[in-house]
C-alpha cells in the first residue's frame, strides 16, 4: 500500500470527491482521502492523503488556510458566488476608501452564518440538498477568524483580495457579508486556495501530472508492490505535517513497548530533549517515523497520541 501525501491542484469543475475518486484509480487503492472540501468552481491546493497518511486528514482540515478571491460588489446570488441565481443587484456607489475600511473591519474574530449551498448537515441532511429543493432552514452563526486580508487590486465593482483565515471560513460568505455591510450587495467571482499548512500553490500538481508521474515511476513495478519508496519523488512523508514538533529517537530496547503501542519510558530515548514542548515526533532506531507522542512529566514517559506504524 502507498502511504504519503500529494499536493494536488484541484481544477475548476471537479469536486473534492472527484479528485479522490481519480486518485484511487491512479494508485489502484481505496484508502485515500482529501483534507478539506473545495467548491467545484474553486481551484487550488488540495492535499490528498494515501494509506496510513489518511490519519492526518482531520489534522490538516483543522489548519488555517490562505485564499485569493475576487469580490464582485453590486450582485447578490443564492449561492453567494457568481455561479448562482441573481437575487438582487444594485449600483456600486461606494468609494475605494469605504471598501478598504469595511474589509478591514472583518479582520479578527466574527460570527459567520454558513451558506445554504454548503455540505454542512442539519438533522442528517446536507444544506445544499435542501437548497436545491428550494428549502431554506435557519443556520446558527459559527465563530471564525480572519487573520489577514490583503487587497491585491481594486477596480470597482471588483476587489481582488488575499485572505488568511481559520478553518470553517466560507470565503463566499465573507464576500456576501462585506457587500451587505457596504449596502450594495456582494458575491464571490473567483476563488483559488493558495496554501494549506505547508502545502503551497506553486508546488501543487494537476491530476494529469500526477497520473503521468505515477506511470513513469511505476513502469517496472506491478501495483501490488507499490509503496512510499516507489513514489518518493511524488509524495510528502506523513511526518512532513508535523515538522513543527521536536524530534526524538528511541533505542532498540524500546522495541516491545513501541510495537504494542504503549508508553515509552524516557530511559529509552537516545537524546533527552529539554521538554519545552508537549508533543514530539518519535522515530525508531532506524529513523522510521512512528507517530506523535506527548511528554508526561509526572511519570517520565512519552504517551502515544497518534501512531503511523505500518
Amino acid at each position: 500500500m502507498v502511504s504519503g501525501i500529494i499536493n494536488v491542484y484541484k481544477e475548476k469543475g471537479f469536486t473534492s470527491f472527484d479528485v479522490v475518486a481519480k486518485m484511487r484509480g491512479i494508485f489502484h487503492q481505496k484508502k485515500i482521502g482529501h483534507t478539506g472540501t473545495l467548491d467545484p468552481d474553486a481551484e487550488g491546493v488540495l492535499p490528498v492523503c494515501l494509506g496510513k497518511a489518511t490519519k492526518v486528514c482531520d489534522l490538516l482540515t483543522e489548519k488555517d488556510k490562505v485564499y485569493e478571491t475576487v469580490l464582485l460588489l453590486g450582485t447578490d446570488t443564492d449561492t453567494q458566488d457568481i455561479s448562482g441565481t441573481i437575487l438582487n443587484s444594485s449600483s456600486v456607489d461606494v468609494t475605494e476608501e469605504q471598501v478598504r475600511k469595511v474589509i478591514a473591519s472583518y479582520i479578527g474574530a466574527y460570527d459567520q452564518i454558513p451558506p445554504m449551498y454548503s455540505a454542512l448537515k442539519i438533522n442528517g441532511q446536507k444544506l445544499c440538498d435542501l437548497a436545491r429543493k428550494g428549502i431554506t432552514v435557519e443556520r446558527k452563526a459559527r465563530p471564525v477568524t480572519i487573520y489577514e486580508i490583503e487587497i491585491l487590486g481594486m477596480d470597482l465593482p471588483e476587489v481582488h483580495m488575499r485572505v488568511h483565515c481559520s478553518k470553517g471560513t466560507y470565503i463566499r460568505t465573507l464576500c456576501h457579508d462585506i457587500g451587505q455591510t457596504l449596502g450594495c450587495y456582494g458575491c464571490m467571482k473567483s476563488l483559488i486556495r493558495t496554501k494549506v499548512a505547508g502545502f503551497t500553490l506553486d508546488k501543487a500538481l494537476h491530476l494529469s501530472e500526477v497520473e503521468k508521474a505515477v506511470k513513469k515511476l511505476s513502469a517496472a513495478a506491478p501495483p501490488e508492490t507499490w509503496n512510499y519508496e516507489t513514489f518518493r519523488e511524488l509524495l510528502y512523508p506523513v511526518d512532513y505535517v508535523f515538522d513543527r514538533y521536536p524530534e526524538i529517537t528511541v533505542l532498540k530496547e524500546a522495541e516491545k513497548p513501541l510495537i504494542n503501542g504503549n508508553r515509552i519510558s524516557a530511559e529509552f530515548v537516545k537524546e533527552q530533549p529539554e521538554h519545552t514542548a508537549e508533543l514530539y515526533r518519535l522515530y525508531d532506531w532506524n529513523q522510521k517515523f512512528i507517530g506523535l507522542y506527548e511528554w508526561q512529566k509526572m511519570t517520565n514517559e512519552y504517551k502515544p497520541v497518534k501512531l503511523f506504524m505500518e
